[in-house]
């Protein structure tokens, strides 16, 4: 299993709106983008969890999710979290 995690002191909204505290940690079968679970720790991880909550329900691959990703939300943590991922999977050239 891979994790990635971003803290909100790293997310640019959460700095706008002085909401640091907390924290979203992605879990990834190793080796593939199937979401195997998530923890948000942040005043709004209930608005948050819901678009990870419906990619695991319709077993849709991570990547798929991060095509859309909203701007100017705490939310962008999880689109950072898919850019850790992403970058893992890069081949040195």
């Amino acid at each position: 299993m891979d994790t990635f995690t971003r803290p909100f002191r790293e997310v640019d909204r959460a700095l706008c709106d002085g909401e640091t505290d907390g924290f979203v940690k992605i879990h990834v079968r190793k080796g593939t983008d199937e979401i195997l679970g998530a923890t948000i720790v942040a005043r709004h991880a209930g608005e948050m969890i819901s678009e990870i909550s419906v990619a695991m329900a319709a077993a849709l691959a991570w990547a798929s999710c991060l095509r859309h990703p909203p701007l100017s939300t705490q939310a962008e943590a999880i689109r950072q979290c898919g850019d850790a991922y992403n970058r893992t999977r890069l081949t040195p050239s």
